[in-house]
């Protein structure tokens, strides 16, 4: 027997550099044309069924040599059979009482003998010839829900400035007055406002053979693109600083919320209507209420003393509202602030150029490198008529 164990070790070694080389040949062929020809596949295929059957006779030779060494169960039998011939099993039978034990030795193959696996590398490792499957498409990351723009009012521009007159002070001193007496004079400021038209924009480069080859990625740079400009957009229109080429947006231009208002036991909601008095004070109708996402649940998740919902049922799809007034949640607004204004009436967002996306082989060195440009842009302004209709302040 040890003659035959040595025999299959031997052979087992020599198909094993015979089974190396066809796989590598194999990766060779899938890396060249996508997939491995029949013939080396079916080579393959032969020498893994007939290793099997070698393993399989080393597997017997090592038992029975393990059975005359140890007299251990035998592996070749099925579990029930090995114990009921087990002494312990006998002994049980005998006595009808105890308990009886079984354990198998495990059997430790020869080092110079290897299996097929999906290794990537090794002897035997086949990884490199097996395709992935690729899903189609691109998962993008979540994309944020614009809010902002839907509030103001919209408008249309030729030009590259915005003008217009604003009242900057009324010294209204009406009175009533006797016949042909003198009547008073009232004093009125007016001021103009230039509010100039800004560029939001961005590129991409990609080559001439990628876009022709992926048509998929020609759409989702487009979308991905036009994404890039509304997310741009939406800061600018709420908190753009107007310094340099940046939009002055609603947060800098508002009326800071007086404090002075807040009772002691005011919560958010309190602050809230606060703030919607402060602009019916300015004469002024609030038309919308702004959160940061944290804030709104904060406020949607209030229960009175029962341990029922403020406002409203979590089992039904309700428009958010909070005094009457629909609420608009977005992350670009700081957590732990607020405001509160008329969107509707107040401000205009002002549209020179709509969002486009434009293609150029003529951009630097573009032409001799198969290269193209993609690139992304929209010229808007944002009118603030009245600063004071617009409340922002902080928790």
């Amino acid at each position: 027997m040890d003659k035959e164990f040595q025999d299959l070790l031997a052979k087992l070694t020599v198909r094993d550099e015979e089974l190396k080389a066809l796989v590598e040949k194999a990766n060779s062929e899938a890396k060249a044309a996508g997939s491995v020809a029949a013939d080396t596949k079916s080579a393959i295929e032969k020498i893994v069924e007939g290793n099997a059957a070698m393993h399989a006779r080393l597997l017997e030779l090592e038992q029975k040599a393990a059975r005359r060494a140890g007299g251990d169960f035998d592996l070749l039998k099925s579990t029930g059979e090995s114990f009921t011939d087990s002494e312990a099993f006998k002994k049980l039978a005998a006595d009808q009482r105890g308990t009886a034990r079984m354990a198998f030795k495990s059997i430790t193959m020869n080092a110079a003998v290897t299996s097929i696996t999906s290794s990537p590398t090794g002897t035997g490792g086949v990884g490199n010839a097996i395709a992935p499957d690729r899903l189609a498409g691109v998962i993008a990351p979540p994309n944020r829900r614009m809010t902002i723009r839907s509030l103001l009012m919209q408008g249309r521009t030729s030009s590259n400035l915005i003008q217009y007159v604003q009242e900057t002070g009324f010294q209204n001193m009406a009175a009533p007055v006797a016949e042909a007496a003198l009547k008073p004079q009232s004093d009125l400021s007016l001021d103009l406002v230039d509010t100039p038209v800004r560029t939001i924009a961005h590129w991409f480069k990609a080559s001439v053979q990628v876009l022709a080859d992926i048509p998929l990625l020609q759409s989702y740079i487009d979308g991905r693109a036009r994404y890039g400009l509304e997310y741009q957009e939406e800061v600018q229109l709420l908190a753009g600083d107007g310094t340099g080429q940046n939009l002055e947006g609603l947060i800098p231009q508002a009326t800071a919320f007086d404090t002075n208002l807040v009772k002691a036991d005011d919560q958010q909601v309190d602050i809230l209507r606060r703030a919607i008095l402060q602009v019916r004070i300015a004469e002024y109708a609030a038309s919308g209420i702004v959160l940061n996402p944290n804030d709104w649940a904060d406020i949607e998740t209030l229960k009175d003393m029962n341990g029922r919902y403020i406002f409203g049922n979590p089992g039904t799809n309700l428009q958010p509202r909070m005094w009457g007034l629909p609420v608009v949640d977005t992350n670009a607004m700081p957590a732990g602030h607020f405001m509160v204004g008329a969107f509707n009436m107040a401000a205009q967002v002002f549209d020179r150029e709509d969002a486009n996306v434009q293609v150029s082989t003529e951009d630097g060195d573009n032409f001799v490198k198969n290269m193209v440009t993609i690139r992304a842009e929209e010229r808007l302004a944002l009118a603030v008529f009245r600063p004071q209709s617009f409340v922002y302040g902080a928790f």
